[in-house]
């Protein structure tokens, strides 16, 4: 038994829709959202994300150029830091050389002084001990003439109460005896002198 399909059923069939490609009207539709929707992100939305990407970028350019500042700025404190270093190890050389010299200078000023101190000191020794015995020579001598007169007046039996013979005993006296002594002092600075610094270092 045959089925015969009605007229409408065969136009129903003829115009079954295509799952993929949609129909006419959609497409137009959707073309005309569509553009609303681009006129809209163009006219609005668009320069506000430029203008807040050119902000992002304006803000990190900023910090490269803050960046690239700060580390100029350093590198110009780091040389400077090394130059005030150098500098202050100059100057610690130079007070250190001046320091030296000053007290190699004051070392030299010591010993002048000390060498100074020690000719005053033995030119008043001298000077005093040249004092001491011209006064032992003048007291010696009085002692002496006395001595001399006493025992010449005891061995030659006569008293010597003039003045004149008296003076010229005791000259005679004291001539012979600082005679004596100049030759025994001789005769001791010859001994000295052939002893040598030899037997003086023992």
């Amino acid at each position: 038994m045959q089925y015969i399909q009605s007229p409408a059923v065969i136009q129903a069939d003829e115009y079954e829709p295509n799952l993929f490609v949609p129909p006419g009207y959609d497409i137009l539709w959707s073309l005309v959202v569509l553009v609303i929707i681009g006129f809209f992100f163009y006219k609005f939305l668009l320069p506000r994300i430029n203008a807040v990407l050119d902000e992002r970028a304006a803000k990190i350019e900023g910090g490269l150029a803050l960046a690239e500042q700060a580390q100029e700025d350093a590198a110009a404190a780091r040389s400077e830091r090394q130059e005030e270093l150098a500098r202050a190890r100059r100057e610690a050389a130079e007070i250190r050389e001046d320091a030296n010299a000053q007290a190699a200078q004051i070392v030299a000023e010591a010993r002048e002084q000390a060498k100074a101190e020690a000719t005053r000191l033995v030119e008043t020794a001298n000077r005093q001990i040249e004092a001491e015995r011209r006064t032992a020579v003048v007291s010696l001598r009085s002692e002496i003439g006395g001595l001399a007169t006493e025992l010449s007046s005891r061995i030659i039996g006569e008293a010597l109460a003039d003045d004149a013979r008296q003076s010229r005993v005791i000259d005679r006296f004291l001539d012979e005896l600082e005679a004596g002594t100049g030759e025994q002092e001789l005769a001791d600075a010859g001994v000295s002198a052939d002893t040598g610094p030899a037997d003086q270092e023992k």
